[in-house]
């Protein structure tokens, strides 16, 4: 392995563990020397790494729930009967498995000291949910337009659930979305017969 290889691998790690660290104790009681405790080094080489703590802390925020967002997505439906699949499990698994992080990913970017990061962040986030309804809508039978609009809804709903457990937002959120997918498919379907 490269030098500069293993310099990004190693930053990666980093990352991962700082994240870990202010998920499990926050931003307001985590210190650069307990940062570089969880990573087995001292923090004076976690700056080899990043400017500054408010570079760590975006730059780690960014990879770890870019991650997260990898994750979510890779449990995706394959196609439209394992859509309800989708729908009614993954909200609760994100809450378990990425909950902490959802709370602290909004910690982060509404600090006044990173709301433009946090807007920017967001902005990615909006156009790989886009581009990822581009290719849902095949499998799904779903325009991607319409796609992009319910893949929001869906998230939104499920972060919210996995930041405050608010188990009637979720089930109101998750019925209408039920019910507007399936009707998309339906009129979809009834159309592509009536072209036949």
């Amino acid at each position: 392995m490269r030098n500069s290889d293993y310099k990004e691998e190693k930053k990666k790690e980093i990352m991962e563990r700082c994240f870990e660290c202010y998920c499990d104790n926050g931003l307001r009681d985590t210190g650069i020397k307990e940062l570089g405790k969880y990573c087995n080094m001292t923090s004076a080489n976690l700056y080899a790494y990043f400017d500054n703590v408010d570079d760590l802390i975006l730059q780690s925020t960014a990879y770890c729930m870019a991650k997260v967002e990898d994750d979510f997505m890779a449990l995706s439906p394959e196609n439209p009967s394992d859509i309800l699949r989708f729908i009614e499990e993954i909200p609760y698994w994100t809450a378990k498995k990425h909950g902490k992080k959802y709370r602290l990913m909004y910690q982060v970017y509404t600090h006044p000291k990173y709301v433009e990061q946090g807007k920017l962040f967001f902005d990615g986030v909006s156009k790989r949910y886009t581009e990822y309804a581009k290719v849902l809508s095949p499998k799904l039978g779903i325009p991607s337009n319409i796609l992009s609009g319910f893949i929001f809804i869906f998230v939104r709903a499920a972060v919210h659930y996995a930041l405050f457990e608010d188990e009637y937002y979720l089930k109101m959120q998750m019925e209408a979305l039920k019910l507007s997918v399936f009707s998309i498919i339906k009129n979809f379907k009834e159309e592509g017969i009536e072209k036949k």
